[in-house]
C-alpha cells in the first residue's frame, strides 16, 4: 500500500499545551477503539474518527499514522469523504452488537430487569447505526476491488 502525506490536512492549534492535550487525548480514543474491536459493546469507528480528529489538530505524524493505518485509515477516509460508512463494516458491526447482547441475555445475566436493560441498550445501539449512511461502491471502485483480489491470489501461487 502506498502511504499518502494528509500533513497539508493537519491544522496545529496555536497553544503547545493544548496540542499535548489533543494527542494525549487522540491516543486514549485510539486505546478506546481498539479494546472496541473485541468489546462490541464499544464502537470502534467513532472512537478513531475523534482520534483523527484531535491528531488533526495536533500532530502531523500521528495523523498520518491513523489515516494510512491498513485497518483504520480507510473507515475514516470514508467518513471525511462521504459521511457514510461502508456497508460491510456496518452489517458486521451490527451482528457483532446482536450476537454479544444476545448471547450476554441469554446465558451469562440472570437477572430479569438487568436482562431488559440489556435488550434496550442493544435495540438503541442497533438503531443508532441503522441510521448511520451506508455508500455503494462505484462500478470503478468495485473492479479496481475486484483487480487487486485477483493480483493477490496470483501472486501467492507456486510457479
Amino acid at each position: 500500500m502506498n502511504k499518502q502525506d494528509y500533513s497539508h490536512e493537519v491544522n496545529h492549534t496555536a497553544s503547545y499545551s493544548l496540542r499535548i492535550l489533543l494527542v494525549i487525548l487522540g491516543t486514549a480514543f485510539v486505546i478506546v477503539g481498539i479494546v472496541g474491536i473485541f468489546l462490541p459493546i464499544l464502537p470502534t469507528t467513532p472512537f478513531m474518527l475523534l482520534a483523527a480528529a484531535c491528531y488533526a489538530k495536533s500532530s502531523k505524524r500521528f495523523y498520518n499514522w491513523i489515516m494510512n493505518n491498513r485497518v483504520f485509515g480507510p473507515i475514516i477516509r470514508e467518513w471525511r469523504l462521504y459521511r457514510a460508512i461502508p456497508k460491510r463494516a456496518k452489517i458486521f458491526a451490527m451482528l457483532l452488537i446482536v450476537l454479544t447482547f444476545g448471547s450476554s441475555i441469554f446465558f451469562f445475566v440472570p437477572i430479569l430487569w438487568l436482562k431488559i436493560l440489556l435488550a434496550i441498550f442493544c435495540l438503541t445501539m442497533l438503531y443508532f447505526m441503522w441510521r448511520i449512511p451506508v455508500r455503494e461502491l462505484t462500478e470503478e471502485e468495485k473492479a479496481k476491488l475486484t483487480a487487486d483480489n485477483a493480483s493477490n491470489n496470483t501472486s501467492h501461487v507456486d510457479q
